[in-house]
């Protein structure tokens, strides 16, 4: 509790941290299957915390989203399928896009969100998830969100919140491929099956009391 208790006080203090507005993504690439549509309010963000299913259902629950998608990142092979990912060798990371309102919900805050949503010391894995596709990454879509994620995970390992180093990839944004239909939303249509209910409602649950002033209803 201590390591949590320590963490959120870090990540409190730098959401104070003044910063320039959102600016709107440009020249972002996605395969045909993306939504792309955007306004002046909304911003674009690519998060990376190990099965995107538990991520996808997490962000979904705040205020100021507008959607989430599941899909790949950072890899070297176009258009992969879920399955393609799963052997590791494609090079992509499970990956959620979401779309925000930036007037509701700013990139401090989903930061905030995306180190409380899974544990950021695990290379490569998380929990009995194992691969580089699980891996811990912002891709980030340009410098304002660059120089704030790696500000965070400097102060945060500064802090000593975790035991062990944060290890979290901050890599410049490319390209999104959107995962299969049947990813999409999945936790919600699927919340019957054993792994969303020993795995993803758990951490929903979590994620719930963390940030339960932040919640939609």
């Amino acid at each position: 509790m201590k390591r949590v208790t320590s963490l959120f006080f870090v990540l409190t203090v730098l959401i104070t941290f003044p910063g320039c507005s959102q600016p709107k993504d440009k020249n972002q690439e996605s395969n045909s299957m993306t939504d792309t549509t955007t306004s002046e309010n909304t911003a674009t963000a690519t998060f990376g915390g190990g099965c995107f299913w538990c991520t996808e259902a997490q962000f979904q629950l705040l205020d100021g989203v507008l959607s989430v998608q599941s899909g790949f990142s950072g890899g070297s092979v176009k258009n992969p399928s879920y399955k393609e990912v799963c052997t590791g060798l494609t090079g992509h990371a499970e990956v959620i896009q979401v779309t925000y309102d930036s007037t509701k919900l700013s990139y401090d805050e989903l930061l905030e969100a995306f180190w409380a949503s899974h544990d950021p010391t695990q290379l490569n894995r998380q929990g009995n998830d194992v691969g580089t596709q699980y891996r811990s990454v912002i891709f980030y879509h340009d410098e304002h969100q660059r120089e704030l994620a790696e500000l965070y995970k400097k102060k945060l390992n500064e802090s000593g919140a975790y035991n062990k180093p944060v290890v979290t990839e901050i890599s410049p944004f490319t390209v999104f491929y959107k995962a299969e239909d049947y990813h999409q939303n999945y936790f919600n249509q699927n919340g019957d099956q054993p792994y969303c209910q020993f795995v993803v409602a758990p951490k929903v649950e979590k994620f719930k009391k963390v940030f339960k002033e932040r919640i939609h209803h």
